[in-house]
């Protein structure tokens, strides 16, 4: 072998060994398992450890029948921040709630490319510490522990005001032209708040606030305008509780007995909610009835299929499934399983993220 192909040969192995070194770097594609009946993509947001900057974004596309579980990095060239809590799609925006980071993060949901990261942060430069949101003809709506709740327009992506509500609010939800904001006091405990803020959407300030348990957390309505309000009390000695609150009056019509829910959501006036108990280390899943406030089943899951820690809980907006996340220990990647409405295991996806606390699905596929 002469000199030049000596040459030659040396810089494809250089080459080849740069490309391998970058392979490593790059998050393996993995081949999901069969999913009947899905279609488009589903998002999964796994909020990381606290003070540990390692929130991410996960993608499920079905159609090419992909999982990319570092989404946000890759298609960003950097991280999330640090404890991604809440994740809403608004048109044809996603919209992640970055709480100890005090960021919204707003991307397009077909690329995945930030659109802009708008900071929480007052005058002095001290951050809110934005929490949940929730939108309203054409505004999205984001409560801080700060105790403020912001209004952003959707086009725009520019906040337009701050009004002042409860100590720590963990919670929102619009109906009626009011918001209703849960005021946690989680951050003042064992002096927990006990109170859901009603704040007028068109003067913009709070006009009333509603006694619930104590440590109010997840709020959502139903289409008959009624709001129901989880209060978590302390974990110990105070069980969770879940109540509903009518949005013409607002007061609170009903306490539901022998329900310590810990999250629910709804959807087609059917409620799903789950408990965790962490004296015991026990849960349940359950199915309830907006119109009639009934129970519908005490047991969801049908099968054999068991969670170490429900994290959140959603409904396909089109085919009805259902996803429970699964935290397992809190300290090591968690689980994203999808059962039908019989409450039978569809799928499970294991190490989706490290502590998933919300999942978003897009119906229609990427062009």
């Amino acid at each position: 072998m002469n000199i030049l192909h000596k040459n030659i040969l040396f810089f494809i192995v250089i080459i080849l060994m740069a490309a391998c070194d970058d392979m490593k770097d790059m998050p393996a594609l993995v081949k999901l398992p069969a999913t009947p009946g899905e279609t488009g993509l589903l998002y999964v947001l796994s909020e990381g450890l606290f003070n540990m900057n390692n929130s991410t974004l996960s993608l499920i596309n079905f159609e090419d029948r992909t999982l990319k579980t570092d989404f946000f990095s890759l298609q960003n060239n950097r991280g999330l921040g640090d404890t991604a809590n809440d994740m809403k799609l608004y048109g044809a925006k996603l919209w992640i709630v970055v709480n100890i980071s005090s960021q919204v993060e707003v991307m397009d949901v077909k690329s995945g490319i930030s659109l802009k990261r708008i900071p929480f942060f007052n005058s002095a430069g001290v951050a809110r510490q934005p929490r949940f949101i929730t939108f309203y003809a054409c505004k999205a709506y984001v409560c801080s522990f700060d105790g403020t709740v912001a209004r952003i327009d959707t086009a725009s992506m520019n906040i337009e005001a701050i009004t002042t509500v409860g100590r720590n609010p963990d919670g929102i939800t619009a109906v009626n032209g009011k918001l209703y904001v849960s005021n946690s006091g989680g951050l003042d405990l064992p002096n927990y708040d006990n109170t859901v803020s009603v704040v007028d959407l068109n003067t913009f300030k709070e006009i009333k606030k509603i006694t619930v348990g104590i440590n109010p957390f997840k709020l959502e309505a139903d289409t008959h305008g009624d709001v129901y309000v989880v209060s978590r009390g302390n974990n110990s000695t105070i069980k969770s509780s879940w109540s509903r609150i009518n949005s013409q009056t607002d007061e609170v019509v009903q306490t539901f007995d022998n329900l310590p829910v810990v999250n629910f959501t709804i959807h087609n006036d059917t409620a799903y909610l789950y408990n965790y108990d962490f004296i015991n280390s026990t849960y349940w899943v359950k199915t309830f009835n907006c119109n009639t406030e009934q129970i519908i089943s005490d047991n969801f899951i049908t099968d054999s299929t068991i969670l170490e820690r429900p994290f959140s809980i959603s409904v396909h907006p089109t085919n009805g499934n259902i996803y429970l996340t699964d935290a397992r220990n809190y300290t090591v990647k968690g689980d994203l399983l999808c059962f039908n409405r019989k409450g039978k295991l569809v799928y499970k996806i294991q190490s989706i993220g490290l502590n998933p606390n919300s999942v978003v699905i897009k119906t229609t596929p990427n062009p």
